[in-house]
């Protein structure tokens, strides 16, 4: 595998960890309001949100030490894209055709903007 390859591997790694710790975080705010201020630190879950966050920072750096920032950076903004499909999958939330259209929409952007960057020497 290519430098380049394992570099958008990570990113995309990175972008699904990102998207995870962002729903897990989610779900616990939403379960602890009206609870104490500091209650979701006592909850597992919210520690797993912050592995996954720790976890999507470790591959983004890993990913530059493959990729050019040019590639990797862009590519972080899948987490928006993967949250979309995945809360649906795992929490049950319905996105309606605005979010969808929005996420392709990012994802064609994101598209257009590496077709626009090119590679150095």
């Amino acid at each position: 595998m290519s430098a380049l390859a394992l570099s958008v591997l990570l990113s995309f790694v990175s972008a699904v960890a990102y998207a995870g710790g962002a729903i897990v975080q989610e779900q616990v705010a939403l379960s602890s309001s009206g609870a104490r201020q500091y209650a979701p630190l006592r909850r597992p879950a919210w520690w797993a949100a912050v592995a996954l966050n720790g976890l999507g920072a470790l591959l983004h750096v890993v990913a530059l030490a493959y990729g050019p920032l040019s590639l990797v950076q862009p590519l972080g903004a899948l987490t928006i894209v993967f949250a979309l499909p995945m809360a649906a999958l795992f929490v049950g939330r319905k996105a309606g055709a605005t979010a969808w259209r929005g996420a392709l929409m990012a994802t064609v952007g994101l598209a257009g903007l590496l077709a626009l960057v090119g590679a150095s020497g």
